[in-house]
């Protein structure tokens, strides 16, 4: 049976960064480990370029939508990442220990398209391999 990971990408409003890094694990570590991402103040609805963005990338992007740290503070959580500053402070105290690790990247809201592919981009080359790295997967 495959052991599969579960991972947290932990941001501010939880409407761009921590979604697309949600949609690159799915996606690029699909059968190794499952990304989930929730928000300390979580917005509305996810950020139109982040949307287009992964869309671009041939990414799915059905499902996605900003969530509360409380709806997945119970989920086995294998790894937690935050993606910007104010997560991390705020990063919540888990049922369990669970490895953290952060790694930040740009905000694009409100920003060209361009800048939502350049931090997608980015998430894809630095985060990916970080978790693989975390997880020995």
């Amino acid at each position: 049976m495959l052991n599969i990971k579960n991972i947290l990408v932990l941001c501010t409003g939880n409407s761009c960064r921590s979604q697309m890094a949600e949609a690159l694990i799915n996606h690029d570590l699909a059968g190794k480990a499952k990304g989930l991402s929730a928000g300390t103040t979580p917005q509305p609805k996810v950020a139109d370029g982040a949307i287009e963005a992964l869309q671009l990338a041939g990414l799915p992007t059905d499902g996605l939508y900003p969530k509360d740290i409380d709806a997945v503070i119970n989920e086995p959580i294998d790894l937690v990442i935050t993606v910007c500053n104010n997560a991390n402070e705020a990063c919540p105290i888990f049922p369990k220990p669970v490895p953290r690790i952060h790694i930040p990247f740009h905000d694009p809201h409100g920003e060209s398209l361009e800048s939502f592919v350049a931090v997608r981009d980015d998430i894809r080359a630095r985060l990916i391999p970080a978790v693989r790295d975390a997880l020995g997967i």
